[in-house]
């Protein structure tokens, strides 16, 4: 499996990262999780392209995670493609059928399917063996753990947008890669994101190898070094790395 970060900004992207997207590849398969804005011209400089991607995975339904669907939808139709499969949590129905309501002349141009999932029941998309956990953010949502199709358990985790937690420092627990969402230093008091502190102390007892920081707010900016160090004195033991917009990870 291949991890391609896509987009490792947050709702206030910066120049050099775009909203939070994320690309898997595993021979021919391949899988966007989350779509927010600049995602697609992200896609677009990759040798998958929109074209090649068939399956859109949804974390949740906040707008920095899905404000590129529509675009992408359209992108497949002018590119010839005849199909777009969205997944996501309850409630990802209502948004895409809301979407096109407003933008009716999209609705029709492709075989558009739409399935929602949720946590506890396992799932197969693109090809990828897929298990949700709920996560605790403002808005009710999925953090994912993934397996491809030549394996049997599963090798990268993605909390989506959360605070960290026992309980999905647990879920990751064994995967090889994961990708935590780490938006703001432990200056900021924020709710629904964990601080580098918050996060190290969750996965204290996490067997994770590699810890990727993402989902990375302005405030970050100047602060990687003193975020890094402050994972791991809460008690992560594993490599903790930044994420960044064209990243790719061998799996």
């Amino acid at each position: 499996m291949q991890v391609t970060f896509l987009g490792t900004g947050s709702a206030m992207p910066t120049a050099d990262r775009m909203q939070t997207g994320l690309l898997l590849s595993a021979g021919s398969q391949s899988l966007l999780v989350d779509c927010g804005s600049g995602v697609l011209h992200r896609l677009a400089n990759t040798e998958t392209g929109y074209e090649g991607v068939g399956s859109v995975l949804l974390t949740h339904l906040h707008l920095d995670h899905v404000a590129d669907l529509l675009p992408l939808l359209k992108a497949r139709w002018l590119a010839g493609k005849e199909h777009l499969e969205i997944v996501g949590p309850q409630g990802t129905k209502g948004l895409v059928d809301g979407l096109l309501s407003v933008h009716d002349y999209l609705d029709g141009r492709v075989d558009l399917r739409i399935r929602e999932v949720t946590a506890g029941h396992p799932f197969e998309v693109a090809g990828f063996s897929v298990e949700g956990h709920e996560t605790r953010h403002s808005m009710d949502g999925l953090a994912y753990r993934f397996a491809d199709p030549s394996e049997t358990e599963p090798v990268f985790a993605f909390s989506g947008d959360s605070e960290a937690f026992a309980g999905l420092a647990g879920f990751a627990d064994g995967c090889r890669v994961l990708a935590h969402d780490c938006s703001f230093p432990d200056d900021v008091d924020v709710s629904g994101h964990p601080t580098p502190t918050q996060l190290g102390e969750a996965l204290a007892n996490c067997a994770v190898d590699r810890l990727y920081l993402t989902h990375l707010y302005p405030h970050t900016e100047g602060n990687h070094d003193e975020m890094r160090q402050a994972v791991a004195d809460g008690g992560f033991e594993g490599e903790i790395r930044f994420a960044r917009d064209g990243l790719r990870v061998d799996l």
